[in-house]
């Protein structure tokens, strides 16, 4: 008798033990660039989305990222980069995710897999305050010729060059960062520059004699982009971003940074 109570109590310590570590071997099986962590890529120059506040990596994508890594029991590792390094850096298994504003285009999804979409962007226009250039239509008019400021690789980048460049219609100046093509406008550089919504409203506030169009460029879904050798990693980071669109987290994470008008 005293045999069987002795099994049934290590029976149940065991039930017990298992119960309680699903979490952390669901962690450590993710398959992670460094185990234990979530490593997100990003260039922290696209307020409110990512930008440095005290030294440190803020914004929309940060909080998102940070939301999912904790849901999937994870630390949060935030590496800045240029741009046009983030697509690489997730391919290479240097980051496992790429948060940082990422439309999702044909073009990309060749190279890395998207996550469900968990924002909206808008492109516009900037120009300054006494531009001949009054309408998104003004670019595309016949004969048109004027030098557009981009950040190289955004979707900015790639639908100018789409839309203007490759029919001869304009000249496509790329910068490194957002700001850099903004002051090439200030300097006279560039007739304006295709940029996204909220960091236009930022450096319009920041910088005076620029204003943005009414009319805007084009809509776009935001997502992360994720390596496709990592299929499980991708499936939970998908399911967790999910869970936070469903129960309001990522709705009150991007009203804390744009707050309703």
């Amino acid at each position: 008798m005293k045999k069987t109570i002795a099994l049934l109590l290590a029976l149940i310590l065991v039930l017990s033990l298992t119960a309680c570590g699903p979490k952390k071997d669901a962690a450590s099986s993710l398959n992670t660039t460094t185990p234990g962590v979530l490593t997100m890529a990003t260039n922290a120059a696209f307020p409110p989305y990512e930008y440095m506040e005290n030294g440190k990596i803020v914004g929309i994508d940060a909080e998102i990222a940070g939301a999912i890594a904790e849901k999937l029991g994870l630390e949060l590792q935030i590496d800045d980069m240029e741009f046009d390094s983030i697509t690489t850096a997730v391919q290479g298994g240097k980051a496992d995710i790429g948060l940082a504003g990422m439309t999702v285009t044909e073009e990309r999804k060749e190279a890395v897999d998207f996550t469900v979409s968990y924002a909206t962007g808008v492109q516009v226009v900037i120009v300054t305050e006494d531009s001949a250039i009054t309408s998104v239509d003004d670019l595309f008019a016949e004969g048109a010729n004027h030098v557009i400021g981009v950040q190289r690789n955004t979707t900015g980048d790639l639908y100018t060059t789409w839309d203007l460049e490759d029919e001869g219609l304009a000249t496509i100046n790329r910068y490194s960062k957002g700001v850099d093509a903004v002051q090439a406008l200030v300097t006279g550089k560039v007739d304006c520059v295709v940029i996204d919504n909220e960091p236009a409203k930022a450096f319009v506030a920041s910088i005076g004699g620029l204003k943005i169009l009414e009319t805007e460029y084009v809509l776009e879904d935001y997502a992360a982009a994720m390596s496709k050798d990592k299929p499980e990693l991708y499936e939970a980071v998908n399911k967790a971003l999910q869970e936070l669109i469903d129960d309001g987290t990522v709705q009150k994470i991007v009203d804390k940074y744009i707050p309703a008008e």
